[in-house]
């Protein structure tokens, strides 16, 4: 009854609105309608944003024009520049002010999934939030979601903050906001990004062979951009969904700087929608939120998130620029234990906090430098209230960490450019637990300062078939006296006009890794605290990665295969998740993939239909436990996703199904399940999960109200079938009985949205 009542509210509101708008009429032919009908006479696509166009008018080029001379045409009579990606597809983007000489990565394949995720030159990947398409089960643009998108990326636990890539751990990706790096990356502990995607522009996703310039990550890098172009006119938005109601504004400051800010509050404040409820019971599943002991009653849950962010930009002049950025976000969790006739709260709180500096300056046509430097803060604190013996537990899991980075960009020739820098990071990590009866406390707190030094040349050839970037990364972690030098390489060339091959190699290394010391620490809801390294019993972590791709596109149809090998040494058994015998132990170690991804995509008209596929074989090597090596707990095998998209200019349609074949699984032995008083089990991760399959729908809808005002309304159904799966299965002795624990992922989900921009 709930969902229909919203459905009707959301409907009827859609229903005014449209029938109270009066009809425009159009004084010119619009943009959209020329670039239509040159799509049949050219027999190109042009892909762009519908907002960056829709209120651009003119009269059709001639029919006689060559297409040259149409894109030409086009290029001086609008604001928008026509770069042609390939022989069937143009970009109409922004026309830039560049002050920066720097040479940026230039589409290779668009559209590689949907409309606005592009693959670029240097082997990454974007996501071009203006003008993003729709995914299966998302109305809004999660960044973190749509990652997942990928062949070779997904959730081990069908969250954003466990984003596995080629069977990594999420504490090894390289998450930037803005190039700040952050170290919580979700919203409901994990089921919705935080990054807000109205002031998010851009997503760069590195997979392998990235920057010199970029450390950590050993396992990825997903990098969000806000707009870096100076706004001339007033612009903002507000929505509401069954989860959040959040707002966004674009105000110019004078004529020389502009201001964003974006800002996201949850619902419950006002109301508890069927979303917030099962978001709520996932995210609460085998905890003490939800399972207490018999003798407890937990009463008075609520759960609230927040998120804001903030831009500011001012052009000097026509060589500076500077940016200032800011984002702050928070989970609060907080019930009542109560027994006995008392009550007292616990509660879980988690808080990111960070701002930036970046300032650049273009000294002659050769010559651009660039100071980068962000501070930024992490909080995790939990207050455990043991009612039944008086007790209260108090964890805490704090990260700050400063960055100071120097570039400077040098233009040898219209070939060559060469990229120099210099960055200093000093991260320090406190863990603390303190427990008031009996009284213990303990509390550490550690320091590691990096110094890097790094040059990386660039290389395009004239015709720009050919594409390299190579560099060499110096690092020295002063606390350990430690030296490492890490080369990295991205090769891009074009043959045969529709084949492409790339070609990509990195070393990494990572100072802080994510740990599980106990099942149930902070509430057993985000139970993964940071450390740091100490060059012993927690070693640095490093890694090694080449890939090999291979692609074809023409009329419509892309072809990929990409194949890897990654290794990656120093990890530990605390930080990988274990629930069976070794999950107790203390011990480093590695692992390696093998793997393939592969993605074949078909444009049919308004149709858009891909399907993408990922081989994975990935195991880990620990020299001090009783098995050398065995499956990593994240080597899914064998996962694949269809989906098919209808997109006309108001009306967006998707559905997607997504199928894995189960995550690696430890069963204790038959017939001698208990030996000793524990648990025997059978070899490490010798059975699977039972398969995952999922089936998402996602629907757009857009009409304008008066010339400068538009309406979205969006529904999705996450997991449309209800189907039951079970994405964590593990084993408790109790009574020297075994019983078999499963956690389950979100049912049948759906989600409604409005929004109005302006």
């Amino acid at each position: 009854m709930q969902i229909k009542r919203y459905s009707v509210l959301i409907f009827f509101i859609l229903f005014v609105f449209h029938w109270s708008k009066a009809q425009e009429v159009e004084k010119s032919l619009p943009l959209i309608e020329v670039l239509s009908a040159l799509e049949k006479q050219y027999k190109i696509q042009f892909n762009y944003a519908e907002d960056l166009i829709s209120e651009t008018y003119l009269e059709p080029p001639p029919k006689t024009f060559t297409l040259e001379e149409v894109l030409l045409f086009l290029q001086e009579n609008t604001g928008f520049d026509f770069n042609v990606v390939n022989n069937t597809t143009v970009l109409v983007v922004a026309r830039q002010e560049k002050i920066n000489l720097q040479e940026l990565s230039e589409v290779t394949i668009s559209g590689y999934i949907v409309r606005g995720i592009n693959k670029l030159d240097n082997g990454s990947f974007e996501i071009d939030i203006s003008d993003f398409d729709i995914l299966p089960g998302l109305i809004d643009t999660d960044v973190l979601q749509a990652a997942q998108a990928f062949p070779g990326i997904q959730s081990i636990n069908e969250t954003v903050s466990d984003i596995n890539i080629r069977g990594g751990t999420h504490d090894q990706n390289l998450m930037l906001w803005d190039d700040i790096k952050m170290y919580q990356s979700g919203h409901f502990f994990g089921l919705i990004s935080m990054f807000n995607p109205q002031i998010t522009e851009r997503v760069s996703l590195v997979k392998n062979g990235s920057g010199a310039e970029f450390t950590d990550g050993v396992s990825g890098t997903i990098a969000m951009e806000t707009e870096k172009q100076l706004n001339r006119g007033f612009k903002g938005s507000i929505g509401v969904n069954f989860i959040d109601a959040n707002g966004f504004v674009d105000v110019p400051v004078g004529k020389k700087s502009s201001l964003q800010f974006a800002a996201r509050k949850s619902m419950s404040d006002f109301t508890e929608t069927p979303t917030y409820n099962n978001y709520f019971e996932r995210i609460s599943q085998d905890t003490e939120v939800a399972d207490n002991s018999t003798n407890i009653i937990n009463s008075d849950k609520q759960f609230d998130f927040y998120d804001a962010s903030l831009r500011w930009l001012y052009k000097i002049n026509d060589k500076e620029e500077l940016r200032i950025n800011f984002i702050n976000v928070a989970n609060e969790l907080v019930f009542n234990e109560n027994a006995n006739g008392m009550s007292r709260e616990s509660s879980l709180k988690q808080n990111s906090i960070a701002g930036a500096i970046y300032y650049s300056k273009v000294w002659n046509s050769k010559w651009q430098t660039i100071f980068e430097g962000y501070e930024t803060d992490y909080d995790l604190k939990s207050v455990n209230a043991n009612i039944l013996e008086e007790q209260r537990f108090l964890q805490e899991n704090k990260v700050s960490e400063t960055s100071l980075k120097l570039k400077a960009n040098y233009k040898i020739n219209d070939k060559f450019q060469l990229l120099n820098g210099y960055h200093f990071v000093e991260t320090e990590v406190t863990n603390l637990d303190d427990v008031d009866s009996p009284l213990y406390r303990l509390l550490v707190s550690e320091v590691v300062r990096t110094h890097g030094v790094f040059s990386q040349l660039s290389y395009k050839s004239k015709n720009r078939n050919t594409r390299f970037n190579t560099g060499l990364r110096y690092n020295y972690i002063d606390k350990f006296k430690k030296h490492i030098v890490e080369p990295r390489l991205s090769f891009y060339h074009r043959f045969f006009q529709n084949f492409s091959i790339d070609i990509l190699g990195e070393f990494k290394h990572q100072n802080t890794s994510q740990v599980i010391n106990f099942q149930n620490d902070f509430l057993g809801i985000e139970k993964r605290r940071w450390q740091l390294s100490n060059d012993k019993d927690i070693p640095v972590i490093r890694s090694k990665q080449v890939s090999f791709g291979l692609s074809f596109t023409k009329d419509g149809w892309l072809v990929s295969a990409e194949t890897y090998y990654k290794k990656v040494e120093g990890i530990t058994t605390q930080s990988q998740g274990f629930y069976n015998s070794y999950e107790f132990i203390k011990a480093s170690g590695a692992y390696d993939t093998r793997g393939l991804d592969f993605i074949v995509r078909k444009e049919i008209d308004n149709f858009n239909t891909w399907l993408s596929y990922s081989y994975l074989n990935s195991n880990y090597f620990f020299k001090t436990l009783p098995e050398y090596t065995f499956p990593s707990n994240y080597d899914i095998t064998h996962a694949l996703t269809f989906g098919i998209n209808y997109t006309t200019k108001k009306l967006k349609l998707s559905a997607g199904l997504n199928w894995n074949s189960g995550r690696p699984l430890t069963t204790p032995l038959d017939g001698n399940q208990v030996t000793d008083g524990e648990i025997n089990y059978n070899s490490t991760n010798a059975n699977h999960l039972p398969d995952y399959l999922r089936v998402d729908f996602s629907a757009l809808y857009d009409f304008k109200l008066a010339k400068e005002t538009k309406v979205n309304v969006g529904l999705s159904v996450w997991n449309l079938l209800d189907r039951t799966n079970t994405i964590n299965s593990f084993y408790r002795l109790n009574n020297d009985i075994v019983s078999q624990i499963n956690q389950e992922s979100l049912g049948i989900t759906p989600n409604m949205m409005l929004r109005v921009s302006f």
